[in-house]
């Protein structure tokens, strides 16, 4: 592999302007472009600030709308999804572009595949404004998912749409939504398509105490020896939750799981840290008991995964509405009881 040089990485922090009060799609859209930009303001300062080997910037989730607090998936659609290959994407492609980094964020995403349904999806666009990596999330509580529209989904797109990497100038980049960072497999399944940068978009609860999620950054990093970096909100505005509940803690893990960075409160470029990936190559390429993915026996493992706990293909040919999905839930844990295992 070529050598690559290190550079500076940025999980800008910055306040989420939430949708949800907007009388309509018109006056939603126009909340997103106010905030794209406000955000493209940051992002030029930020690199400006902290130099020209800044090359890759992750924004938190929920940067343009929020989340849903109440509306069906038909309403969230209309108010808060975007095109695929839309005004609002151009938009962020034109921030990429006018800072020459590679910009990843998480939105709500229409797909004319899948008319009915919407996806929280994870991109990353590069410094030309191209976009290089689409990720659906996998794991959510309540939106649809493609594992709920499996095999339509597969169709569609292939397997290796499910877990993509992208290689590019600054190494091999992956996506994880949110609170999949709890789940360990979808990190794994990333790093073992070449994964050595994590790009972690959260809006999650910031506590002075030891967070489930802050916990699985260090050990997705740890275990995978790759990077993570994780850009949480600072705050969300106009959804009627406590609008700093989810402020604070944007931060960079290296491959060895020590956190070289990390914000406070506020929206803040303070999360920067230098990448090394040839370093962290180097590192993967040593013998020895840290060497986690070397000593990987995937076979043993095999049986407990070949049965799904959650069913796939859900919501294929059905309609999607919320309470679906607390449904699905409470037959996977009554059949949990059933096995034993709760």
């Amino acid at each position: 592999m070529p050598s690559i040089y290190p550079y500076k990485a940025l999980a800008l922090q910055v306040c989420c302007q939430a949708v949800n009060n907007c009388a309509d799609k018109a006056e939603a859209r126009q909340k997103m472009f106010t905030s794209l930009e406000r955000i493209g303001e940051q992002v030029k300062a930020s690199k400006a600030f902290i130099g020209q080997d800044l090359k890759l910037i992750v924004l938190p989730e929920y940067f343009l709308t929020g989340f849903p607090q109440g509306e069906t998936i038909a309403q969230w659609k209309e108010k808060a999804c975007i095109q695929q290959d839309g005004d609002v994407y151009d938009a962020v492609k034109k921030i990429a572009v006018e800072s020459a980094v590679f910009l990843s964020g998480n939105v709500y995403e229409l797909d004319s595949n899948f008319p009915s349904l919407y996806f929280q999806t994870s991109f990353i666009i590069d410094d030309v404004g191209k976009m290089i990596l689409r990720y659906r999330r996998l794991n959510s509580m309540y939106a649809p998912t493609p594992h709920d529209v499996m095999d339509e989904y597969i169709g569609v797109y292939g397997k290796e749409s499910l877990f993509p990497v992208v290689k590019t100038v600054i190494g091999n980049l992956a996506c994880i939504a949110s609170e999949e960072i709890l789940y360990p497999e979808i990190a794994r399944c990333l790093v073992m398509n070449g994964a050595e940068v994590f790009l972690h978009s959260s809006s999650e609860i910031a506590s002075k105490l030891l967070s489930q999620k802050n916990i699985a950054k260090q050990a997705r990093a740890i275990e995978n020896m790759a990077y993570v970096v994780s850009a949480n909100s600072a705050g969300i505005n106009g959804c009627g939750i406590p609008a700093n509940s989810t402020d604070g803690h944007s931060q960079i893990i290296n491959y060895e799981g020590l956190k070289l960075c990390e914000a406070a409160n506020g929206e803040s470029m303070a999360a920067n840290a230098t990448i090394h990936i040839d370093a962290l190559r180097q590192h993967r390429q040593r013998p020895g008991m840290n060497n986690f993915l070397s000593r990987q026996r995937f076979e043993l493992f095999k049986d407990t995964y070949a049965e799904s706990i959650y069913p796939s293909n859900s919501l294929s040919g059905r309609h999607a509405d919320r309470s679906h999905f607390i449904q699905q839930q409470s037959a996977v844990i009554e059949k949990l009881k059933q096995k034993g295992i709760i």
